[in-house]
């Protein structure tokens, strides 16, 4: 574990670079300097900075100000972009165009759709009117279930009679 894996040295730029230097000095120092010196010739011209026109206008400058200030005092501009109201409108329209388009779907139904909503109903009534059945049945006690069997057989042998 004591040797570690290390990047190649290039022996050029060894001698340029101090071990003591960050990367940001190390890579200013290994860029190539000028020819000349700035008190050499008065002849030259210099490279100057470009003038940014958005930066040096006076509304920029203002807008920049105030959102600079606003960012101290902790407070959020006011004032939404024009674009960005323009499209949170949309959205909202979009939404309560998609929500009223749903609710009219919900009240315009054909006749086959109430049709089988009419017999939905009817067959889970059945099915809730059987689940009480069995749960009375489950909650009687048993001599009633026996009597109630008992009467049961004496009218289909009643019945049987009769027919014989």
């Amino acid at each position: 574990m004591a040797t570690m894996f290390r990047y190649p040295v290039f022996p050029h730029l060894q001698d340029r670079r101090d071990p003591g230097l960050s990367l940001s000095e190390a890579r200013t120092s290994a860029m190539a300097e000028p020819d000349y010196l700035e008190a050499d010739c008065d002849e030259l011209i210099r490279p100057k900075k470009l003038i940014n026109p958005v930066k040096t206008s006076r509304n920029h400058q203002d807008l920049h100000r105030e959102l600079f200030m606003n960012q101290k005092r902790g407070v959020a501009p006011q004032n939404k972009p024009e674009l960005q109201k323009v499209l949170e409108k949309r959205k909202r329209e979009q939404v309560l165009k998609a929500q009223k388009e749903e609710q009219d779907a919900h009240k315009k139904k054909s006749d086959l759709e109430i049709e089988l909503m009419k017999r939905q109903l009817k067959l889970e009534q059945l099915d809730l009117d059987q689940q009480k059945n069995e749960e009375e049945q489950e909650n009687t006690p048993e001599f009633v279930k026996m009597k109630s069997n008992l009467r049961r057989t004496k009218q289909e042998t009643a019945g049987e009679e009769r027919t014989t």
